[in-house]
């Protein structure tokens, strides 16, 4: 299997980000992503919509996608255009979300305290690395099992299952 490599800019956040805040519950009328991307992270960053470019990284502190459990909030940032997450660390559910929908996430506190906001870093799934470009530093994160790699590439548990049939 290839490895699977992602790279972009850095919108960095601190600890306790619930869903609510990633996608606001007035939203949730509606599971089209294309309508939660434009309301993603607006209550606590309301220009995160007109900044966030394809394949930008978002960059946490501690229990990122705390509070309800709801599929909204990872299908909001993927289709935000974030490539990833990498946090401290993540509420459990919202990890088996993201994972579901294909929205990669990485435990490392050592990028966590390194990375800067607008830093561009590439991050390379199957061998755990993340690399700062804008400061020329590596980190270390675990590498993505293969068969989470194979949920990713397929874009999310559904189209893995399809892959399987």
């Amino acid at each position: 299997m290839s490895d699977i490599v992602l790279k972009g800019k850095v919108h960095k956040y601190g600890s306790n980000v619930n869903t609510d805040e990633i996608i606001p519950a007035r939203y949730l009328t509606t599971t089209d992503p294309v309508v939660l991307a434009k309301y993603c992270m607006e209550d606590i960053d309301k220009d995160f919509v007109k900044n966030v470019k394809p394949g930008d990284i978002i960059v946490a502190e501690n229990n990122f996608g705390c509070g309800s459990s709801r599929e909204h909030a990872p299908i909001a940032i993927k289709a935000a255009g974030v490539s990833a997450v990498i946090a401290n660390s993540f509420a459990r559910i919202f990890f088996r979300n993201s994972i579901n929908t294909g929205l990669p996430i990485l435990e490392s506190p050592e990028a966590v305290k390194a990375i800067k906001n607008g830093d561009t870093i590439e991050i390379n799934l199957t061998q755990g690395i993340i690399k700062n470009i804008t400061k020329d530093e590596t980190y270390q994160s675990q590498p993505f099992p293969e068969f989470m790699q194979k949920i990713i590439k397929a874009g999310g548990l559904l189209g893995y299952i399809k892959e399987l049939s």
